[in-house]
């Protein structure tokens, strides 16, 4: 029987490579300046050698503006797939540099077999991890 498992990152739960292998989607969790949560579904890969959650988004959208007007503040991703789930935590930063931009659209490709939509303004959202929990 699977139990709930914590520890701190990098590196994660057993059994948590098994259910980041497939090309499922997470939610991201943000907060919007008055406070409140925003939520969006997002595609995601894990570097657990960095331990880094990188998400690739549009600089225009409200995850975007939420973290930079809260860097202090620790976002979350979640991903669940039947009754198994991951959540990752930790500060996020946004970043344009071609470099970065290009690691992220590596490691979505590896994850998800297609690379992100080629949109204008192409960013890369890291979240440095800090924390770890899921039921594997």
């Amino acid at each position: 029987m699977d139990q709930q498992k914590t520890r701190q990152a990098p590196g994660l739960p057993a059994g948590a490579e098994r259910l980041l292998a497939g090309p499922h989607t997470g939610v991201l969790t943000t907060l919007r300046r008055d406070g409140s949560a925003h939520l969006a579904p997002v595609r995601f890969s894990w570097d657990d050698e960095a331990g880094l959650i990188r998400v690739m988004t549009t600089g225009s959208r409200a995850k975007i503006r939420n973290i930079r007007a809260n860097p202090d503040r620790p976002i979350a991703i979640c991903q669940a797939v039947q009754f198994r789930w991951i959540t990752f935590e930790g500060l996020a930063t946004v970043s344009e540099d071609p470099e970065r931009v290009a690691e992220g659209v590596r490691r979505y490709i590896l994850r998800y077999a297609a690379p992100p939509p080629n949109l204008p303004g192409l960013v890369v959202i890291e979240i440095a991890v800090h924390h770890v929990m899921g039921i594997l």
